[in-house]
């Protein structure tokens, strides 16, 4: 049975979780599923997720996230990959490496390392402006 987001701290209108792993949780490998995500516990190794994965203030997680939108409450040590947004909320601490097109960093959130903005397909596409003389009489 999928879960909905409470409004107050919703990545998306329609998100519905597909898994959880709560804090009592150690994990070392590489996770992969659909759908939304929301991890509370300790993880080594990669996270590959197609929609939303949201970190919790609980999660402890190092090593690599490939994601379309990671939300980040908790401590994350490594890379992150992601298609969409990173958001680092006021209690998350981000170490490592960012590839993103938007990142968002709120009051209380902490970042330290490199962040590499990525240009969204939309923008990466030349703009052509026309320009039209005027004839003087």
């Amino acid at each position: 049975m999928p879960w909905k987001h409470s409004k107050r701290n919703r990545p998306s209108e329609s998100a519905q979780f597909a898994g959880f792993l709560d804090k009592s949780v150690r994990f070392e490998g590489t996770l992969e599923f659909p759908g939304t995500f929301r991890l509370e516990a300790q993880v080594k190794g990669t996270i590959i997720s197609s929609q939303t994965l949201i970190l919790g203030e609980g999660a402890r997680v190092e090593g690599q996230i490939e994601g379309a939108h990671v939300v980040i409450c908790g401590r994350f040590d490594g890379v992150i990959f992601a298609k969409g947004r990173v958001e680092i909320q006021s209690k998350g601490i981000v170490t490592g490496e960012i590839h993103t097109p938007c990142l968002l960093i709120e009051p209380g959130g902490v970042f330290d390392g490199q962040c590499h903005m990525l240009a969204t397909s939309e923008a990466a596409k030349p703009l052509t402006i026309p320009i039209r003389a005027v004839q003087q009489t």
